[in-house]
């Protein structure tokens, strides 16, 4: 198994990863639109800002890991965000989820951050143990607000 970049023309088989996020218990965000996540997908695969990582079992995807350069925080300095880790199913506790936060970390490095972030639902049990495993500087509690139209950005 190796931890590679997505590759141009990789796009519609990466996007199939993503059910694995949406799989209980995710949920497919009510926003999810493919085309606009294959556009999002490819801007990603060509920016310097951010990485979209997979990894490959001799020609399957077994696992994927997008990771983004995205704010100078005043207290903390550069930071990565970890936006998704996922793995096939049938793959997991194999050490595929560890190789691409791996990834991921050395990823950042390189680009200069100084740590790096990632948030999970609070029904993912086994992610939270996994992310215990892998020994955090610190955890949170994450909270968002959909700002699409039709929503009650005040609420």
């Amino acid at each position: 198994m190796q931890v590679r970049e997505a590759r141009p023309g990789e796009e519609d088989a990466v996007l199939t990863l993503y059910e694995w996020l949406f799989a209980p218990p995710g949920v497919r965000p009510s926003a999810w639109e493919p085309e606009r996540a294959r556009a999002a997908l490819v801007g990603a695969m060509e920016s310097d800002d951010a990485a979209v990582l997979v990894a490959d079992d001799g020609g399957t995807l077994a696992g994927l890991c997008t990771a983004y350069i995205d704010l100078e925080s005043v207290r903390y300095g550069r930071r990565c965000w970890v936006e998704d880790l996922a793995v096939a199913p049938d793959r997991r506790s194999e050490g595929i989820e560890a190789a691409l936060l791996g990834a991921a970390r050395e990823w950042a490095r390189g680009r200069g951050a100084t740590h790096l972030e990632l948030d999970t639902g609070e029904g993912r049990l086994d992610a939270q143990r996994f992310y215990e495993r892998e020994g955090p500087a610190w955890r949170s509690i994450g909270y968002a607000w959909v700002l699409g139209p039709g929503t009650d950005a005040t609420s």
